[in-house]
């Protein structure tokens, strides 16, 4: 399956890329962001990809291998960023984007259960090299009242604490370990209603629950101006309202502080000939920051 990157005129167009400048991927993908960061910025430039997905780092150096700049691939979280640039004796950036969606891969070719189409291990860690909780020890530990909650609020799951009391019910009788496993239980307890699949929020909130994930975007947003330069821009798309809430609030605070100037006070979504062309693009949303010096 082709990757398409999404909303990349829009993105490209706000960060504004130039030759000879230092840009940061922080979540690499497929590599089409970073593909046409780097022509940009050649001959001179620098950028540093990142990805908590070894595979992805591994692809985007294939890819981008021919391109004759200054490439630094990680297999690391964004959320180290400031960590990163310090170890590497790395300056601030003019430019940062962060794509927190799904690619096509990651969901159907990982096979560390992010999918809820295929029978795999309950797994769902970005990066198996690390020492956090999987899904399957997450939701066999958990009491039923924290799994319900991870429902609701990561996974605006209407019916999160049915389906905590029946995975409570049905981990006494054997561990839940693969994504069948848990798909079955759902299904039997969520009615199932209009295109979505009844596991989608479940699955997204596990998925989030285990890697971090908001709390990593916090993260990045609270120390960007220690990794994006005064007058660098940082470009976000999100997927989900969750996400997109907190961009949205730290955006604003950074603002309000002094720290720099929305680019889009309104989100920008994918054109509807982008979303026929890519309909995985539908629920895109894309907010930009330009950084400014508080002093």
């Amino acid at each position: 399956m082709t990757h398409i990157p999404v909303l990349i005129d829009e993105v490209i167009k706000i960060v504004n890329p130039k030759p000879g400048e230092f840009f940061i991927d922080g979540t690499l993908g497929n590599g089409g962001h970073a593909e046409e960061i780097i022509k940009r910025i050649a001959p001179d430039g620098v950028f540093l990809g990142i990805d908590w997905d070894k595979s992805a780092v591994e692809g985007a150096k294939i890819k981008l291998g021919e391109y004759g700049i200054r490439k630094i691939f990680l297999n690391e979280n964004y959320a180290s960023l400031v960590d990163i640039l310090q170890k590497y004796n790395l300056p601030k950036a003019e430019g940062l984007v962060l794509d927190l969606g799904f690619s096509s891969t990651q969901i159907e070719g990982s096979e560390k259960g992010f999918s809820f189409q295929k029978d795999e291990p309950l797994d769902m860690r970005y990066n198996q090299n690390e020492s956090r909780e999987t899904a399957a020890e997450f939701v066999n530990r958990a009491a039923q009242s924290e799994l319900a909650r991870v429902l609701w609020e990561y996974g605006e799951e209407g019916q999160s604490r049915q389906i905590a009391k029946s995975i409570a019910e049905e981990r006494r009788k054997e561990k839940i370990l693969t994504t069948k496993q848990l798909v079955d239980i759902i299904e039997k307890t969520k009615n199932r209603h209009g295109k979505i699949h009844p596991a989608t929020q479940t699955f997204q909130a596990l998925r989030i629950c285990v890697n971090q994930e908001l709390e990593n975007l916090k993260r990045v947003l609270r120390e960007a101006e220690e990794i994006v330069e005064e007058g660098g821009r940082i470009a976000i798309i999100s997927f989900h309202s969750l996400e997109d809430r907190i961009i949205k609030q730290e955006f604003k605070k950074i603002e309000k502080e002094g720290g720099g100037r929305r680019i889009n006070k309104k989100v920008i979504h994918p054109s509807w000939e982008e979303v026929q062309k890519n309909p995985r693009s539908r629920s895109a949303k894309l907010r930009a920051i330009v950084m400014a010096n508080k002093n």
